[in-house]
């Protein structure tokens, strides 16, 4: 049986340009998996600074917490001091409840001071687990950027070894939202990973109805 030129130079054409279509592909799977991998970096700098802020904060926070506590527990035994001084004073005789009302001006004074250093002391215990939530906010948006990265490296790799244009494309979503979270963690943006995750959800139920 004879062979076509003509098919043949077809087919081998044909081959040739799906060669070119998969190297392009392979090319540019390539260089998404760089760039993005080069972006995780830096967020990775970033968010280790997070940490070490957020631990930083939690232990100031317990310091706080601990010192207003222990204030309390003062304040509270100045009260009962001063209670016994006023009794004292008002039942002692003479030379000894002048005495009483001075040790009683003395504790009403410490008293005073206790309870505005607990003030402090719970304004800063406050003022450290605002930085805490919102260290951790940016935490979460990190975290769900390394997730989808690897789910989009993933998918690209799968895109790779099957030469399939539509994965990449699909890989692009991930990839997308993984950027988004990173600079939006970067740059203290009010973009939480509940809203990413939402739409994942809802994304994924789509997907699920239409099979």
């Amino acid at each position: 049986m004879d062979v076509d030129p003509m098919e043949y130079a077809e087919a081998k054409e044909d081959s040739a340009h799906a060669e070119r279509a998969k190297s392009k592909l392979n090319t540019m799977v390539a260089v998404t998996v760089a760039l993005l991998a080069t972006f995780l970096g830096v967020c990775k700098v970033k968010d280790d600074n997070i940490v070490q802020a957020m631990q930083q904060s939690q232990a100031k926070s317990v310091s706080a917490w601990s010192t207003f506590h222990a204030k309390s527990t003062e304040a509270k035994l100045f009260q009962v001091s001063i209670s016994q001084l006023r009794l004292a004073a008002e039942t002692a005789p003479e030379p000894a409840k002048a005495r009483a009302l001075q040790d009683l001006s003395e504790f009403e004074k410490k008293l005073k001071e206790e309870g505005e250093e607990k003030q402090q002391w719970q304004e800063e215990a406050k003022k450290n687990d605002a930085l805490y939530d919102k260290l951790n906010y940016r935490d979460d948006q990190f975290d769900l950027a390394d997730t989808l990265s690897a789910i989009a490296i993933s998918m690209l790799a799968v895109t790779a070894l099957t030469g399939k244009r539509w994965m990449y494309f699909c890989a692009l979503v991930p990839t997308g939202l993984a950027v988004l979270m990173g600079a939006a963690g970067l740059f203290g943006l009010s973009i939480h990973p509940d809203a990413i995750t939402n739409l994942l959800s809802t994304c994924w139920l789509s997907l699920r109805d239409l099979w």
